[in-house]
């Protein structure tokens, strides 16, 4: 394989272009340069959260994850078992390992997603039954039938009070962020077991029926409408404050809600401390603010 970093025209992100110099999406003939045009094959996500690299190895860096019942178009799937594709939910670009998508698109059509940070699996309608897996918030599932208490999938039964339909959302979804205060930090993760600052804005924003971009500069560029930096005193709840590679949600007027690596967890501080504390950093002072 060879990895589509350096080649591509200005304008076009590596993160959200799916095209190297030897593949690219048909739909980008014409526009990028590669040596083939393939057209996508749509497959499923069906192990509990999958990472998404950018280089086909397990030592690369994971850039983002892949939730339980995400779709995703594959390009190609190599000898090694990578697939390269592009998820359908943010069109982020990576590879993953094919073992973890699977064919049954049409079959197991999203009617609900997770709404708990984490919920159980069970094979059979009862909480004292050895579980079989988890999945973490807004993965997203087909529900076959319930009887009040539980949902059958046809991968098991789950609590039926942990799903919600496709299009109810919550309208405060910095309640959301809040019920992952101190999970741990981890670059690239998107669930209770470890996300980053940005993972943990995107999919309290997908609880809010709200399809987040995935990384900081693109929230930056693309929430809501930006507000002047100057003077942070007029700041309220839902308010998105960033730094060069950070972010943060306002719980209040003096509150910050972050993931980060200083404490290596999800943490709620007065914004003052956090902001000069990032500021002797390398990410430096405040670059802007976004209100919904």
């Amino acid at each position: 394989m060879i990895a589509n970093r350096g080649f591509l025209p200005d304008g076009f992100d590596r993160r959200l272009t799916p095209a190297r110099p030897d593949l690219a999406a048909e739909s980008l003939q014409g526009i990028v340069a590669a040596q083939l045009y393939v057209a996508p094959r749509r497959m499923r996500v069906r192990s509990e959260v999958v990472a998404l690299r950018a280089e086909p190895h397990p030592e690369a860096g994971m850039d983002t994850q892949a939730l339980f019942g995400e779709r995703i178009d594959i390009y190609e799937i190599d000898i090694e078992g990578w697939a390269w594709g592009q998820l359908a939910r943010d069109r982020y670009v990576g590879y993953m390992a094919a073992d973890d998508l699977t064919n049954d698109v049409a079959e197991a059509e999203a009617t609900h997603r997770i709404l708990a940070p984490r919920t159980f699996i069970y094979p059979a309608r009862n909480i004292k039954s050895p579980p079989i897996s988890a999945l973490p918030m807004n993965a997203l599932v087909h529900v076959m039938d319930d009887d009040g208490t539980f949902a059958r999938l046809r991968e098991g039964f789950v609590q039926q009070r942990h799903l919600a339909l496709l299009d109810v959302t919550t309208s405060d979804f910095v309640s959301v962020a809040e019920r992952f205060l101190h999970a741990p930090y981890l670059w690239g993760g998107k669930t209770w077991l470890g996300l980053d600052c940005s993972g943990l804005i995107q999919i309290a924003l997908q609880a809010a029926g709200v399809e987040a971009p995935r990384d900081t500069d693109m929230q930056a560029a693309q929430l809501g409408a930006p507000l002047a930096i100057d003077d942070l005193s007029r700041l309220q709840r839902g308010d998105l404050v960033f730094w060069k590679g950070h972010v943060g949600v306002m719980r209040d007027a003096q509150t910050l809600l972050h993931a980060n690596g200083y404490f290596m967890q999800v943490t709620s501080e007065p914004l003052q401390e956090a902001r000069a504390r990032i500021a002797a950093s390398s990410s430096g002072d405040v670059t802007a603010v976004r209100r919904f």
